[in-house]
């Protein structure tokens, strides 16, 4: 019997403005990059020093994203939106506890257009898991964000 694995990455933005009303729901999917798949090799068997992939990023970059990022392109560092440890769980897709789920809630302190996210293993720097590039999500002061990232392993 021969077992295909694979990695499926899906983000969902929900963005509330100052009143708390929500104004942005969307889910997009993510890539997996090469560098990723490695770490995920190095946590299996410990045989790399991969670090958790617990913190996520935000970004203003607009190229597509590639297998061979490694960063990215414009990491966000300011207005309440610099890379943050997410609350880490494991939820069921299909199977039990099959998915990996990465949340975190940014209280955002000045204008920006996020554009990208990332999934990284360490508080600068680190190994980039996932990245993926979207249409503007606009956030405003007083908006709130939250990010809930999931890497499907099916």
């Amino acid at each position: 019997m021969q077992e295909n694995i694979k990695l499926v990455g899906i983000v969902e933005h929900k963005v509330w403005d100052k009143l708390g009303k929500l104004k942005i729901h969307r889910i997009d999917k993510n890539l997996i990059t090469n560098a990723g798949l490695a770490g995920v090799a190095s946590r299996i068997n410990g045989a790399g020093s991969e670090a958790a992939f617990t913190y996520l990023a935000v970004g203003t970059g607009t190229t597509a994203p590639s297998a061979t990022d490694t960063a990215l392109e414009s990491e966000i560092v300011d207005s309440g939106l610099a890379r943050t440890a997410a609350t880490c769980t494991r939820v069921t897709t299909t199977k039990t506890n099959d998915t990996a789920q990465l949340q975190t809630t940014f209280t955002v302190t000045g204008s920006k257009n996020v554009t990208e996210i990332g999934i990284l293993n360490a508080a600068s720097g680190g190994v980039l898991l996932g990245r993926q590039t979207f249409t503007a999500l606009p956030l405003a002061a007083g908006d709130t964000y939250t990010a809930t990232y999931k890497i499907i392993v099916s």
